[in-house]
Parts: C-alpha cells; sequence; structure tokens
C-alpha cells in the first residue's frame, strides 16, 4: 500500500477539523488531557521531530533539548503538550494551523523524495523511513479521528488502510509499548481481532515477552469494523464500543495491561 495518500488525505482532514474546533478549543474525549490546541501542537512536533530523523537519515535519535527546530510561530513557544496544567483552552492560537499545515508538508515532501528503505532510527525494530511514512499515516489518521471526536463529527478510519495498519501494530507497535513500558511478562495468553467488514483475522499469543502470531483456539475474540478494531489498539474505543466480544472478557481486558498504550 501506498501511505503517503493516505498521510496527506489525513492531515488535510485533521486540519479542517482543527479550524472547526479553533475558536474555543474543546478538550478531546479520546486524550482528556489534551485540548484541540494541545492536539494541533503535538501533532506538529513530531512531524517536524520526524523531519530531522529522515531529512538528515539520523542513525540516533535527534536532541530536541533546543526547541528551535519546532519553529513555532508567535505567540506559541510555550509547548502545550506539555501539559502540566492541563489542557490549554480558549481559541487556538493564531498561525497554529498554518505551522501545523507548514510542518506536515515539509515532511511530505521528504517521504516524497526518499526511498522507503533508508535506513534511518526509530523507536521500534523497524528503522527505516517506511516505517515513519507508515506510522505517521497512522497517527495522523488517529488525530484526525481525535480531533473530529472533540467537535461530535468523528468519521471512521479508513478500512483499506486501517486493515493494514492491524497486522503492523501488532508485530511491531506493540512489541515496542511493551518494551516501553516493562509490561509484565505474557503467560500465553492467546487473542483474536476478526474484522466484520472485510477479510481479515489476527491472532496473537503472549508469550513472555513476545507476540506472536498464533492459530487455532484462542482466549478471547474481539470483532468489528477495521476502523474500530485499530482505534481500540490505540486505546481509543472500548471493547463493547465494537460489534461483539466472544471468550473470556477478562482475557480481553488483561491486553492493556500486557501492551500498555503510549
Amino acid at each position: 500500500m501506498d501511505h503517503l495518500p493516505h498521510f496527506r488525505r489525513e492531515i488535510r482532514a485533521f486540519a479542517a477539523a482543527a479550524r472547526r474546533a479553533a475558536a474555543d478549543a474543546p478538550v478531546v474525549p479520546s486524550c482528556p488531557d489534551w485540548s484541540v490546541t494541545d492536539l494541533v501542537a503535538h501533532l506538529g512536533g513530531v512531524h517536524r521531530f520526524v523531519s530531522r530523523v529522515v531529512e538528515d537519515r539520523l542513525a540516533e535519535p535527534p536532541d530536541t533539548t533546543d526547541r528551535a527546530f519546532l519553529r513555532l510561530p508567535a505567540g506559541s513557544e510555550r509547548r502545550p503538550a506539555s501539559l502540566e496544567d492541563g489542557p490549554h483552552r480558549g481559541p487556538v492560537p493564531a498561525g497554529l494551523i498554518e505551522w501545523f499545515e507548514e510542518g506536515a508538508a515539509e515532511l511530505a515532501e521528504h517521504f516524497r523524495e526518499t526511498g522507503p528503505d533508508e535506513p534511518v532510527w526509530s523507536w521500534t525494530r523497524e528503522r527505516s523511513t517506511g516505517f515513519w511514512l507508515w506510522v505517521q499515516s497512522v497517527e495522523a489518521a488517529l488525530h484526525r479521528w481525535d480531533a473530529e471526536n472533540a467537535i461530535g463529527a468523528a468519521a471512521p478510519l479508513d478500512a483499506d488502510h486501517a486493515a493494514d495498519a492491524i497486522g503492523r501494530h501488532l508485530g511491531v507497535v506493540a512489541p515496542a509499548w511493551r518494551a516501553r513500558a516493562q509490561a509484565p511478562a505474557g503467560s500465553g495468553e492467546r487473542l483474536r481481532f476478526r474484522r466484520t467488514d472485510g477479510p481479515g483475522e489476527w491472532t496473537v499469543s503472549f508469550e513472555g515477552d513476545a507476540i506472536l502470531p498464533a492459530e487455532g483456539p484462542c482466549d478471547a475474540e474481539l470483532s468489528g469494523t477495521a476502523s474500530d478494531l485499530l482505534l481500540f489498539l490505540w486505546h481509543r474505543l472500548p471493547a463493547d464500543a465494537l460489534a461483539g466480544v466472544r471468550g473470556d472478557r477478562e482475557a480481553l481486558g488483561r491486553y492493556f495491561v500486557l501492551v500498555p498504550p503510549v
């Protein structure tokens, strides 16, 4: 799948939702410590961080102690995503959405110019520009949903894009989250995620520190659209909001103990 068109589409939709919310920057229900202002600042900062990694072909994470690389607009020097004092309410600061759009366009151009196999640092075992394009297309979709959810107009994630992301999330992102959080060892918990709006079924087993693909019987199965399944895996929707749960609900509830969200 070519993820660049998805990235471009989702950042446009994110900016549109942010503009709709700009007058009062409501709190984001799926990120309750953030307002829409915080969400815009966060995603814009991520884009500039990733631009440094991709453009400079970094083999190590960049030093972010000097925040000049963010090139924040006037009046936004205090990074909203620090959040020590809670969500930043009131109108979205002037120029912040345009700042976001400039950074997103810059990152899209770096992705367009750089082959997906170019080796660069990442926070997972996949260390390539292709990983960054994929995960940024997913993050853009999730935060677009967050922003739309804040104004009561959340459209589902693109079904094919979401289905493409589920297996890679379980195989690449979830192990990285486990390692970062020093999550408890698995004891053979076997969970299945089944798509209801097209083909797709993913079964994993938690064995010690590993998440392994599995077949056959499982302890619990969660079924839903590709969009809903990915939103669940990224801690946006509870299991009860999806189409159905079969088997041991307690085993399914242990998922976020074994894979703490970040």
